[in-house]
């Protein structure tokens, strides 16, 4: 038999038996049946508005004597919103509060790195780094509170709050090494630590100008003095403010359900808050679902102001109000022109532009048709003075009745009664625009919506020895067939693709709704 020399380390690395570890967790599991009679059944508050238990973003909206607080989290807010994914990035957040076992490392390191590697033996820096990494690390927290601005056009701006120098060192437990000459832990005073290294921080994401922009006044934000918000507006803010962060944690927000003209002004407030915190993304289809629940009457609406909507629809990326809108757009160009360009972006208004030029093309073509519109005798010949005076008059009056309403009136003559050879004549103002949408929806109306029979009967009577009731009623009856040629050719004018009912809800609109909105015109795809 072979002896073994005896190890007394091999021996302490020996597991025990499992009934002598048995031994250890039952103490543990029995810890857990200990009586809490009288102690305190208080729990935080963890929950919507005010997570108090995993929070780590401080909120706080001031509007007069109001204040809301919110205690979120930073990673729900920088998912939906560009404007905190960048406020609370390592390179642009200012934390109320630094990492201790961080800080204390960095201390430690830069003692050892003075003292020098050869008076440091290397169980005492493994014992140091073990005893770093035990070290508990705080919360980072961030605050941001709500500045109005000293001025009456400048909007209300989350801006983010940091504390003073002198409370963060007094919570560092890197400044509490240093308050003494025996802070190090080799003793003797330690010499000045250099600055941090920062990194550079990267570009700006395409979308995130105007955050990086609000971000850049956040390091002077203790010295921005508070400013008194006005009294009209701070509870529409804080309804506003209350409604973007219940979207952020999937709440429905809290808008009008039954007045569609009230729905429509808290949602292009709420959009425009969305749209300057770069959570458009989110909040856009909140505002989408909300507003289709009127159905009837948004389409109404949207009929009565087609720019606003469109806007509107562009911001929260509704196809359903954003083609709705469009088409009301299209068919009344160039009406509203200064609005459109005034309000929308210039992704949108190539959008306007390449649709009426199709629309204007279609135009075009069926113009040229109406206009080759002729009868043919029972032979089968094109009537002429020659063959058949009557139904050429017929064919003649149809031309010019498209002529005068298809053409631009002319411009009127302006002849000053006194003219000044001195001064220049003032510019003659150009013809008002031609909408001939109302001119088409006659012709595809057909029957007596456009020269009828008393209309018909004076044009005879200009000659009389033409008028007769059998001529016109012989008149009438060519007439009604050039009108129903007519109405086949305007057909592809016709079609509609409004939501909106014309027949019951809308009634007869005065310009053209057959502009069809694909997949690729819609802007933000």
């Amino acid at each position: 038999m072979v002896s073994q020399p005896h190890s007394p380390n091999r021996a302490l690395s020996v597991r025990g038996p499992a009934s002598v570890s048995s031994r250890t967790t039952t103490g543990r599991r029995h810890r857990y049946n200990r009586s809490h009679n009288g102690g305190s059944t208080y729990q935080t508050h963890n929950e919507f508005p005010f997570f108090g238990a995993t929070g780590d973003v401080e909120i706080i909206i001031s509007a007069g004597a109001q204040e809301n607080r919110y205690l979120l989290h930073r990673l729900i807010l920088a998912q939906c919103s560009g404007f905190f994914e960048a406020g609370t990035s390592d390179e642009w957040s200012h934390a109320q509060a630094q990492p201790q076992g961080q800080s204390h490392g960095h201390d430690q390191v830069t003692g050892l790195a003075r003292i020098g590697e050869d008076e440091v033996s290397g169980r005492a820096l493994d014992s140091m780094s073990a005893r770093s990494v035990s070290q508990p690390q705080q919360k980072r927290r961030w605050r941001y509170e709500l500045d109005w601005g000293n001025k009456e056009d400048e909007l209300p701006l989350l801006v983010q709050k940091v504390r003073m120098r002198g409370s963060i060192r007094q919570s560092s437990v890197s400044d509490s090494f240093s308050k003494t000459p025996s802070s190090t832990l080799f003793g003797g005073d330690q010499a000045p630590r250099p600055p941090p290294i920062r990194n550079k921080p990267p570009p700006p994401q395409a979308g995130f100008f105007r955050s990086m922009a609000n971000l850049s006044a956040m390091h002077s934000a203790i010295h921005i003095p508070h400013s008194n918000p006005p009294p009209d507006s701070s509870i529409d803010t804080l309804h506003d403010y209350e409604n973007l962060f219940r979207i952020f944690y999937n709440y429905a927000p809290m808008l009008d359900g039954v007045n569609i003209a009230n729905a429509y002004i808290e949602c292009k407030s709420l959009l425009a808050l969305a749209d300057m915190y770069d959570a458009l993304e989110v909040v856009g289809p909140r505002i989408d679902h909300h507003l289709l629940q009127f159905q009837g009457r948004l389409w109404k609406q949207i009929a009565k102001y087609p720019p606003s909507y469109l806007k509107l629809g562009y911001l929260a990326r509704s196809k359903v109000i954003f083609a709705e809108a469009l088409i009301h757009v299209v068919g009344q160009w160039p009406s509203g022109i200064n609005q459109l360009r005034n309000n929308l972006p210039d992704s949108v208004l190539d959008v306007i532009e390449d649709k009426v030029e199709e629309l204007e093309d279609m135009k075009a073509k069926i113009e040229g048709r109406l206009f080759r519109l002729t009868l043919v005798t029972s032979r089968g010949d094109r009537v002429s003075p020659t063959n058949s005076y009557l139904d050429w008059m017929a064919v003649s009056l149809f031309r010019q009745w498209l002529a005068e309403n298809t053409t631009p009136p002319p411009a009127p003559i302006m002849r000053a009664p006194h003219p000044d050879p001195r001064r220049p004549a003032p510019p003659v103002p150009p013809p008002p625009p031609l909408n001939t949408g109302k001119i088409y929806r006659l012709l595809g109306t057909g029957g007596s919506s456009y020269l009828a029979h008393d209309e018909l009967k004076r044009f005879l009577k200009l000659r009389p020895d033409d008028y007769s009731r059998e001529n016109l009623k012989k008149f009438e009856k060519r007439m009604d067939e050039l009108k129903n040629l007519a109405k086949e050719t305007v057909k592809p004018l016709m079609k509609d693709f409004l939501e909106l009912d014309l027949g019951r809800d809308g009634g007869s609109l005065g310009y053209l709704t057959c502009t069809k909105v694909e997949e690729v015109d819609y802007p933000w795809d």
